[in-house]
């Protein structure tokens, strides 16, 4: 696995390396140890899915407040997105500042975002699916999120909101 540290501080890409042959190819996806050497020190507490049907559409900023924060790592199995993550972190030097990355189904990338970030993906193509891992369980009442517009952030989305759900689009800031 190749870790490439981004901007946001704590902000990693990850890579897979995989092996092909004329079978196809195997890749791993997860390995506790590597990741332990870039600061992920808390075991996987769930996984989980999303498949979005169209493209535009907009899942996010989402995040859990402590004691529930969390650490995603998201990959993209289907399709592609431009997957954003904010500093939510009031003590950071990269506060409210912002990375996405494009991840796909073809470039092996995945995005390891820390406790304190913000986050959310746009689809760039129909029948995107996105698979995360947690460190912590999902808490209802510890789940927060930003405007996907919001002011003072400034993200700059690839493509025309085509569609997002009425609870994201409720989330204020300050």
């Amino acid at each position: 696995m190749i870790k490439k540290s981004l901007e946001l501080n704590g902000l990693y890409l990850l890579e897979t390396e995989p092996f092909k042959d004329h079978r196809g190819q195997f890749a791993r996806l997860l390995c506790a140890r590597e990741l332990a050497e870039i600061g992920l020190d808390k075991p996987i507490a769930q996984i989980n899915h999303s498949l979005t049907r169209t493209k535009g559409t907009i899942r996010g900023m989402h995040f859990q407040l402590p004691p529930h924060a969390e650490i995603k790592i998201v990959r993209c199995l289907r399709g592609a997105c431009f997957d954003v993550a904010v500093d939510l972190r009031e003590d950071s030097p990269t506060y409210l500042r912002w990375h996405g990355e494009r991840l796909t189904d073809k470039n092996n990338r995945a995005l390891l975002i820390p406790e304190g970030f913000a986050h959310g993906f746009q689809t760039l193509e129909p029948d995107t699916e996105l698979l995360y891992f947690h460190t912590e369980f999902y808490t209802p009442d510890s789940e927060s999120g930003v405007r996907y517009d919001a002011p003072g952030i400034g993200i700059t989305w690839p493509l025309p909101v085509c569609d997002i759900s009425a609870k994201d689009k409720c989330y204020k800031w300050r």
